[in-house]
C-alpha cells in the first residue's frame, strides 16, 4: 500500500510538472505585470525557467512522502536514487563552458566550414549543426550542446531582428542532432550510458549499429536547416563577427582543460573522482584567471537541479513504464519510445528498459534508436536539451522558449533522424 501510495503521488506530480514545463512561458509574461523586483515578480520568473520546474515538484514529492508516510521513509527513498548522471552533467557542462575548450570547438566547427562548398555563412552555419553534435561522440553530448549553443548564441541569437523561425529551426535542429550525434561511442549518450556495460556495446557495436546512421541524419538535417534558411544566412553575413580559425588560448591552457574534460569523461561513473577532478580545475582556473572567463557554475547547477529533479521524480514512474515497453513488437516500440521521450528523460526510459529480463538484440536496438531519435521534441527529453535551452533562452525574448513551437520544429527533422534509424541497412 506505501508503495502504491508513493507511486501514485509521484506520477500525479509528474504530469503536473510536465504541464508546468508547458507554461513556462506564461509564468514569464506574468511576471512582466507586477514591479520590477517585487516579491510577485521574482516568484513568476522562477516559475517561468524550466530548469527549476522538476527540481521544485520534486521537493513537492518528498515533502508530500514526509507528510503522507514518514520523514524516514522520504529520506530513504531520496538515498535509493543514484544521482550520478546530474553530477556529471554539471561537471562536464561547467569544464566545457570555458573559454580555451569554446575557442577549440570554434576553431573546429570554422576549420570543417572551409570544406563546405558554399556560402561562408551558411558554412559556418552548417558546420555548428554538423560537427557540434558530431563532437558530443567524444566530449559527451552535454558538452557538445554547451559548446555548440555558446557559439550560436555568440554569433546568431544576441543579434537584433533575427527571425523567430531561425531561432526555433535552429534550436530544434540542435537538440534533434545532439540527442543523435553521441552515439557514435557508448560513454558520450545518456541513454546509452545508461545500458552499454549491462548490455556489453562497445564503441565497434555503437558505430556500425548506430553511429554511422546518425552521422547520415545529422548531416541531412544540418543540410536542410541550412538550406532553409539560406536566405536570412546570407542577409546576416556582413553583421556577424569574421570566421577566425585560429583561437586566442594558449596551447597549453587549452591541452590541460581537454585533458580535464577527458578524465571527466573516463570516471563518469565514479562521481567521488569527477568531482574532486573539478574542485582541483577550480583551482587550475583561479591560478590562471588570466586565461579565464567567468565559469558556468550557476548554470550548470541549475540544469544539474533539473536532472535531478526528474530522477526524483522518474524513480517511482516504471509502474506504469515498464509495462508499456515490454511485448511489443519492435517498429511500435520504436515509435512508442520516440513518442515517450517527449515527455519523459530518454536515459530514464532505456534504463527501464535494461531491467526488463530477456530482452533480444532487436528489442534493444528498437528502444535506444527510438529514444534518441525522439530526444529532441521537447526540453525534458534528452539530458543535455536543459543546458541548450539555458544558453539560448535569452534570444527568444521575454516569453522565452514555447515548448509547442519547439516540438513543431522538430517535428521533421525527427523524422528524418526516425526513418534513417529504422530503414538505413
Amino acid at each position: 500500500m506505501t508503495l502504491d501510495i508513493a507511486e501514485s503521488l509521484a506520477t500525479s506530480l509528474f504530469a503536473l510538472a510536465v504541464i508546468h514545463t508547458f507554461m513556462c512561458s506564461r509564468f514569464q509574461h506574468l511576471a512582466h505585470r507586477f514591479p520590477k523586483g517585487s516579491v510577485a515578480e521574482n516568484v513568476f520568473h522562477l516559475l517561468g525557467e524550466v530548469e527549476v520546474v522538476f527540481g521544485v515538484w520534486a521537493a513537492v514529492l518528498i515533502a508530500a512522502l514526509s507528510a503522507l508516510l514518514s520523514p524516514t521513509e522520504a529520506v530513504r527513498y531520496a538515498e535509493s536514487l543514484n544521482f550520478t548522471e546530474p553530477m556529471f552533467v554539471f561537471a562536464v557542462m561547467t569544464v566545457a563552458a570555458t573559454k580555451p575548450i569554446i575557442d577549440f570547438a570554434r576553431w573546429a566547427i570554422f576549420t570543417f566550414a572551409k570544406a563546405i562548398p558554399a556560402h561562408v555563412e551558411v558554412a559556418i552555419f552548417a558546420s555548428c549543426l554538423l560537427v557540434g553534435p558530431l563532437l558530443g561522440s567524444f566530449i559527451t553530448e552535454p558538452a557538445a550542446m554547451t559548446v555548440t549553443a555558446l557559439i550560436l548564441r555568440d554569433r546568431y541569437y544576441r543579434m537584433p531582428g533575427l527571425s523567430t523561425r531561425f531561432k526555433y529551426a535552429t534550436l530544434a535542429v540542435l537538440f534533434v542532432n545532439i540527442s543523435i550525434g553521441g552515439v557514435l561511442t557508448p560513454f558520450a549518450a545518456p541513454p546509452v550510458l545508461m545500458v552499454a556495460s549491462k548490455w556489453n556495446w562497445d564503441i565497434h557495436f555503437m558505430f556500425f549499429n548506430f553511429g554511422w546512421k546518425a552521422t547520415a541524419a545529422v548531416f541531412i538535417n544540418a543540410l536542410l536547416a541550412s538550406a532553409f534558411l539560406r536566405t536570412e544566412l546570407k542577409a546576416i553575413a556582413g553583421a556577424v563577427p569574421p570566421p577566425v580559425a585560429a583561437y586566442s588560448s594558449p596551447i597549453w591552457i587549452t591541452i590541460a582543460h581537454l585533458c580535464t574534460l577527458a578524465l571527466v569523461v573516463a570516471t563518469a561513473h565514479h562521481p567521488v573522482i569527477f568531482i574532486g577532478v573539478l574542485l582541483l580545475f577550480f583551482g587550475f582556473t583561479t591560478a590562471t584567471k588570466e586565461y579565464q572567463t567567468e565559469l558556468y557554475i550557476k548554470q550548470s547547477l541549475l540544469v544539474a537541479f533539473f536532472l535531478g529533479g526528474l530522477v526524483v521524480l522518474g524513480g517511482l514512474q516504471s509502474w506504469w513504464l515498464a509495462p508499456l515497453l515490454a511485448d511489443r513488437p519492435d517498429w511500435l516500440l520504436f515509435l512508442g519510445t520516440t513518442g515517450l521521450t517527449a515527455i519523459t528523460d530518454n536515459a530514464a526510459l532505456t534504463y527501464l528498459g535494461s531491467l526488463l529480463p530477456n530482452t533480444g538484440e532487436s528489442f534493444r536496438y528498437s528502444l535506444v534508436a527510438g529514444a534518441i531519435a525522439g530526444g529532441g521534441l521537447t526540453v525534458i527529453a534528452n539530458a543535455p536539451n536543459p543546458a541548450g535551452y539555458s544558453i539560448l533562452q535569452e534570444g527568444f525574448g521575454d516569453d522565452g522558449i514555447k515548448p509547442l513551437y519547439l516540438f513543431l520544429f522538430a517535428l521533421l527533422p525527427t523524422v528524418v533522424s526516425m526513418l534513417v534509424l529504422w530503414f538505413a541497412s
